[in-house]
C-alpha cells in the first residue's frame, strides 16, 4: 500500500505510515531544510531495507558527508522528495513530478494537513484582521485537486482543533462541502497523543476521507494506559549545561527504559544525535531557577510573578505564562520553540536550561536516529527545533496508520 504525503514537514506523520507497511511514493514540502530531513530519512529507509546501515551510522558520526550518503542510493530515491510550495502555479510542475512517481500506480492514500497558523486560536489573535486574507485558510482547497487528480482510495488530514471553529465553523462546512462534491466521505475525531502512548498533552483534530464507492467507518483507536513521565524519556541522556552538546553521544546509561524501547525511541544505537542546548543568559537562568523552584510546587510560573529587575517582558496583562517548565506530563511542542527555550525549559535544577534539540524530537517520539537537517549541512539548531516543533508525533501516525492498514 502506497501514499502522497502533502505539507509533509519533517516526516513526522509519514514516519508512522512507513513505520506500519505503507510505502512513500511523494513527499511535497515547501521548506527546504525540512526537505533534506526527508531526504535523509528516504536514504536511511533504504540503506536498511538493503543491509547498508553502516553508511547511515559513518554519516550519524560525521565521518561522511551529506553528499556522499545521498550518493549511496539510487537517484530515485532522493526524488520522492519535491521542494515546492503547493498551489497556484506551483502545481504544475509538482503534478508533474508526482506523475512521473505514481507512473500507472492506484494510489491508496494522501496524507498531510496544511500548516495550521490561520486556523489556531494563537495563530489567528497574532494576525489580527489578516487571518481572514491569509492564504493558508484555503489551502485545504489545494489538497482537494491533489484528490481529484489521483483519486486515492482514503485520504488523512491532520490538523489543529481550532479548524472546526475557524471563520466561525464556516472553513469546516466548506471542507465538506467541497470534498462531498469530488466525490469523498468524511468524519473527524479530536484525538490526544497522550492516548496513543506519547509523553506529551497533544490534540489534534484527525479527519480520515475514503472514496464514496468505499463502504467504511470512522475506527474507534484503542487508547492506550499511559503512565509514563518525562524522566522515563530524558533519563538515559547526558546530563547538559547551556550551550552544550554534540553531534553524537553516548548514552547516559543502559539498559534505557522500557518506555523507550517499546516506544521505539531507542532503537539500536548506542549513541544519540541532536542533544545539543542553546546558549542562555544569566537573567534568563534566574528566572528558569524560580520557575523550576514554583513547578515542583505544582505552580506555573506567570510574567507578573517576576521581580521588576528580572523581567524581560515589560507586559504583565498578556501572554503571562511565557516561561513554562517541562513537568512530567510535558505540555504541547511548538514551532516556537525554534525562536526561545523559555516555554520548554528541563526540570533538572541543576542544569537551568531549556531542553535540547533530542528532547524536544523525544517528547514527540521521534526514533534517536531521526537525523533533523538544515539548509546547509551543519547541524541547524533552529531548523531543528521548528521542524519538531510542528510534526505530528510518529508514533502517534503508527497507530492511526496501523489501524486502517487492517481495516484496507
Amino acid at each position: 500500500m502506497n501514499f502522497i504525503d502533502l505539507f509533509a514537514g519533517a516526516g513526522g506523520l509519514s514516519e508512522g505510515f512507513v513505520q506500519a507497511g505503507f510505502t512513500p511514493i511523494a513527499h511535497v514540502e515547501m521548506d527546504k531544510a525540512a526537505c533534506f530531513t526527508l531526504k535523509t530519512r528516504a536514504v536511511y529507509h533504504e540503506l536498511k531495507r538493503t543491509n547498508r546501515f553502516h553508511i547511515y551510522e559513518s554519516y550519524l558520526k560525521g565521518d561522511i558527508t551529506r553528499d556522499d550518503l545521498y550518493r549511496s542510493v539510487p537517484e530515485s530515491i532522493l526524488n520522492t522528495v519535491i521542494n515546492s510550495k503547493i498551489g497556484g502555479y506551483s502545481n504544475r510542475s509538482v503534478f508533474k513530478a508526482v506523475d512521473n512517481l505514481v507512473g500507472q500506480e492506484e494510489v491508496d492514500l494522501i496524507i498531510g494537513g496544511p500548516p495550521c497558523q490561520a486556523y489556531s486560536p494563537l495563530g489567528r489573535a497574532a494576525m489580527g484582521d489578516r487571518v481572514k486574507d491569509d492564504e493558508r485558510n484555503f489551502l485545504y482547497k489545494e489538497y482537494a485537486k491533489f484528490l481529484m487528480r489521483y483519486n486515492p482510495r482514503f485520504f488523512v488530514f491532520e490538523n489543529v482543533p481550532g479548524l472546526k471553529s475557524a471563520g466561525g465553523g464556516k472553513i469546516y462546512k466548506d471542507i465538506k462541502k467541497l470534498y462531498k462534491s469530488i466525490g469523498y466521505e468524511l468524519d473527524d475525531r479530536l484525538l490526544n497523543a497522550w492516548d496513543f502512548g506519547v509523553v506529551q498533552q497533544r490534540e489534534r483534530l484527525i479527519i480520515i476521507g475514503w472514496r464514496e464507492d468505499i463502504e467504511f467507518e470512522y475506527p474507534e483507536f484503542t487508547k492506550v494506559q499511559n503512565n509514563h513521565t518525562v524522566n522515563d524519556i530524558f533519563e538515559d541522556l547526558p546530563q547538559l549545561k547551556p550551550g552544550e552538546g554534540s553531534r553524537y553521544t553516548s548514552y547516559l546509561k543502559e539498559p534505557a527504559s522500557t518506555y523507550l524501547l517499546d516506544s521505539g525511541i531507542r532503537n539500536g544505537l548506542g549513541y544519540v544525535t541532536h542533544h545539543v542546548t542553546r546558549p542562555h543568559n544569566e537573567r534568563d537562568r534566574k528566572i528558569y531557577g524560580m520557575a523550576i523552584d514554583l513547578a515542583s510546587k505544582g505552580i506555573r510560573i506567570k510574567n507578573d510573578m517576576i521581580p521588576t529587575e528580572d523581567r524581560t517582558q515589560k507586559n504583565i496583562e498578556d501572554f503571562l505564562d511565557r516561561f513554562k517548565v517541562v513537568c512530567s506530563k510535558p505540555h504541547t511542542m511548538i514551532a516556537h520553540i525554534a525562536k526561545d527555550g523559555h516555554h520548554f525549559i528541563h526540570p533538572d535544577r541543576d542544569s537551568l536550561r531549556s531542553i535540547s534539540v533530542r528532547e524536544a524530537a523525544r517528547i514527540q517520539s521521534f526514533p534517536d536516529n531521526y537525523f533533523f537537517e538544515g539548509v546547509k549541512e551543519h547541524q541547524n539548531r533552529s531548523a531543528s527545533f521548528k521542524q519538531i516543533g510542528n510534526a505530528v508525533p510518529p508514533l502517534m501516525s503508527y497507530k492511526i496508520a496501523n489501524t486502517l492498514r487492517d481495516i484496507i
